[in-house]
């Protein structure tokens, strides 16, 4: 048997939630309910969950202060959010698992086996997170990778390029290191269009900073400041001459 603690300021979604732990997790039993930082505060100095169900905007706080207050917290963190893009983004930007509200008992179930085998997130990988949520519409500063066997975080700026590789996708940097990641090119180009990466060919995202120049023979291809080569498909060829004739 499992433990768990809810916290959540909107009550019907805490009901709902606990509803459905009790209907479809009987292997969950539930210890206590928080609607607050305060509220969480208490409940957890009593006794710590194997599983806390936090919800990230609280009424007298966020979650992060709950964190803050216990951070040597042992349990398993379920991070539960309203549908919001920003919101997501920063999930994953900091590469930590999500419920996204309203959810599918489906989507509860893949949490909760999530939860199950995680590693807690570090300071650092939490840090990502509350950043990118407190400042939604500005560049993020780091994000992280998860590889076969661990998490890496690197800074945006480090990445030269991407590359795909099957379903997954490997990492170029500035140091000369590659990372190989364990989701696919597409994921990363949805995450990064916005903070000048772009996709110049069906397996090649790479950052406008390290675009050196674009070379129009054989075919079309971006010649790095690192000197390596990019190829340019015939289809992206019109919108990268004008993006890189507007960034350059």
């Amino acid at each position: 048997m499992l433990t768990a603690i809810l916290v959540d300021d909107m009550p019907n979604a805490l009901q709902l939630l606990q509803n459905d732990i009790e209907m479809y997790h009987p292997e969950i039993t539930i210890i206590a309910t928080a609607r607050s930082v305060v509220e969480a505060a208490k409940v957890l100095r009593k006794q710590q969950p194997d599983i806390l169900f936090l919800d990230i905007m609280l009424g007298d706080g966020t979650g992060f202060d709950v964190l803050e207050i216990f951070p040597e917290l042992k349990s398993k963190i379920i991070f539960v959010t309203a549908s919001d893009e920003f919101a997501i983004r920063a999930f994953k930007f900091a590469a930590i698992d999500y419920v996204l509200k309203p959810y599918s008992e489906e989507e509860l179930t893949q949490a909760i086996c999530k939860a199950k085998n995680q590693i807690q997130p570090n300071n650092e990988r939490l840090s990502i997170l509350k950043d990118t949520l407190s400042t939604p519409h500005e560049k993020p500063k780091k994000i992280s990778l998860h590889t076969l066997d661990k998490i890496i975080i690197v800074d945006l700026e480090d990445i030269i390029r991407c590359e795909s590789d099957s379903n997954n996708t490997i990492f170029y940097l500035q140091n000369d290191s590659k990372i190989f990641v364990t989701k696919t090119l597409k994921y990363f180009a949805d995450m990064l269009k916005r903070y000048d990466f772009i996709r110049v060919h069906q397996s090649h995202l790479v950052n406008l900073q390290f675009i050196k120049e674009f070379i129009k023979t054989d075919g079309g291809y971006l010649l790095m400041k690192n000197n390596k080569t990019v190829p340019v498909s015939v289809r992206k060829k019109a919108e990268v001459i004008d993006i890189l004739g507007k960034y350059l």
